[in-house]
């Protein structure tokens, strides 16, 4: 028979097991891997989600280049969910973002356009209808420094047109990571997880229980506003040997998502 406290208990982790957002990976966290050897560490740490990057999977590859990949992604059981970041700095280039992302099968791209370009970023998208995401740099990115400077400038553009939030490069703007995540959800369409050293341009990413960001206090908000994204570790601290660090990150959100 359980007692109050235990059936509270039960309920809680009932409630938790349902979140709507899932963990996954940067494809960046793996610069320096081929695609076989960046599966290993995922399968080694039961991550199931990849944000695709053209080093493993490049933008004129054929069919059968994609299939393959697709192929060596199901025998890891990871998918492949979105492309990107990718720099578009022509309406050209747009073009050939949404073809890649056609042709390799995902309805969200990661990108950075310019200023003058979104216009008719918002053509494609409604003429695809796959979700575009941009990515904010921080304080060093004279375009997209955080998320607020993105969503003044789509907020009136198709709803398909959104954000990526980069939490560490937000914080490194000096922003509120979780207040940001609060007020922009709604376009908030991916996300980069990491934590940084310091709330300033010289902050660097460390691992994700290391730094200066809440990240109890980010879950919480995650959970407050449904958040149903992909969370990506994007993890670019020793990136020739990553593997402790990723692991390290992934054990404590999981473990932070398992007490809050």
């Amino acid at each position: 028979m359980f007692s109050l406290s235990e059936n509270s208990e039960a309920k809680t982790l009932k409630e938790k097991k349902e979140d709507t957002f899932k963990l996954g990976i940067a494809g960046y966290s793996f610069l320096h891997f081929k695609l076989d050897e960046a599966l290993a560490m995922m399968k080694k740490l039961n991550v199931q989600y990849l944000c695709i990057k053209d080093f493993h999977l490049p933008y004129k590859s054929t069919a059968e280049e994609i299939a393959t990949f697709h192929e060596k992604l199901k025998q890891a059981n990871v998918t492949g969910y979105a492309v990107g970041p990718i720099y578009v700095k022509t309406t050209q280039e747009i073009d050939n973002a949404f073809d890649y992302a056609k042709r390799v099968g995902v309805k969200l791209i990661i990108g950075i356009p310019n200023h003058e370009d979104l216009p008719y970023l918002e053509k494609k998208v409604k003429e695809h209808d796959i979700r575009f995401a941009i990515h904010n740099h921080g304080p060093e990115d004279k375009l997209y420094p955080n998320a607020a400077s993105i969503y003044n400038l789509i907020k009136d553009l198709d709803p398909r047109v959104g954000i990526c939030f980069d939490m560490g490069h937000d914080t490194r703007d000096g922003r509120d990571a979780a207040a940001d995540l609060g007020k922009y959800h709604k376009r908030i369409f991916d996300m980069h997880l990491k934590n940084v050293t310091a709330a300033k341009k010289e902050g660097s990413t460390c691992e994700l229980g290391r730094g200066i960001i809440d990240i109890p206090a980010y879950v919480k908000m995650l959970r407050k506003v449904k958040y149903s994204g992909s969370c990506s570790l994007e993890y670019e601290k020793d990136m020739k040997d990553p593997l402790a660090g990723i692991a390290e990150s992934v054990g404590y959100f999981r473990g932070v998502c398992s007490v809050v």
